[in-house]
């Protein structure tokens, strides 16, 4: 008897179950493909107009202002004319009625006091509780001055806004453009006649009147009773306060 080899593969060719098939052996190695990695897919967003534009602000065109202008005085809530001057200011902007306003003053003027011995430069106020406006007054204009918090209403006449006269608003804007080098206005209370009492200096706690005003140096001559005989005094005007 002759003996077969013992060769794994059949008659068919294949190779029985559960024998893994070699290379070489009947079967050819079918090669692998690489397989590619996952491609990224990338969105491209195009860029809309408002996003690829730099929107630029429209520029306002300026209106020229009003032929019609006067300058009236407001009356305001006393001690924030500053806060009620920008509120109106704001007010009118945001209206687009620049073109019937000017100028909004809180008349001041710069004065040298003396407080607890100290000299000291300060603003004050010419007309507490007074704001003072240049516009044309129309229906738009009246409405809204009238509804802006803290104004209480135009001086004139029966309820009728009476413009300044031309030497009132030439004292003011010459006040306003005061040069700062210039000497300040000094501040003194008194006028001729006043009663005052002496609070420093050799006279002190001496009573008196005010007999004349020296404005430019800030020197007041009072006169007192010294030895029976009234006596002229001059004294500086921080040295007196008034009875």
């Amino acid at each position: 008897m002759t003996d077969e080899p013992n060769n794994p593969i059949d008659e068919h060719g294949d190779a029985p179950q559960g024998a893994a098939a070699e290379p070489g052996l009947g079967q050819a190695e079918t090669p692998q493909e690489p397989v590619a990695p996952a491609e990224l897919t990338e969105t491209t967003v195009e860029p809309t107009q408002s996003e690829s534009e730099t929107e630029q602000p429209e520029e306002k065109e300026e209106q020229p202002k009003s032929d019609d202008m006067n300058w009236y005085i407001l009356k305001v809530q006393s001690n924030r004319e500053d806060s009620i001057r920008e509120g109106l200011q704001r007010r009118v902007a945001i209206a687009g009625l620049e073109c019937y306003f000017g100028d909004v003053i809180v008349p001041t003027e710069m004065v040298t006091e003396f407080k607890s011995g100290k000299k000291r430069v300060v603003k004050r106020k010419l007309y507490p509780g007074y704001l003072v406006v240049q516009m044309e007054i129309n229906d738009d204009t009246w409405f809204l001055v009238r509804e802006t918090p803290g104004i209480g209403d135009f001086t004139g006449a029966a309820g009728h806004p009476t413009p300044m006269l031309p030497h009132e608003v030439s004292r003011i804007i010459a006040k306003q453009e005061e040069k700062s080098d210039k000497a300040p206005k000094l501040k003194i209370s008194f006028i001729t006649g006043d009663r005052v009492k002496i609070n420093e200096g050799t006279f002190e706690n001496f009573e008196g009147e005010v007999e004349a005003i020296d404005h430019a140096n800030g020197r007041v001559t009072v006169m007192i009773n010294i030895f029976g005989r009234s006596t002229p005094v001059e004294l500086e005007y921080w040295q007196i306060e008034a009875l």
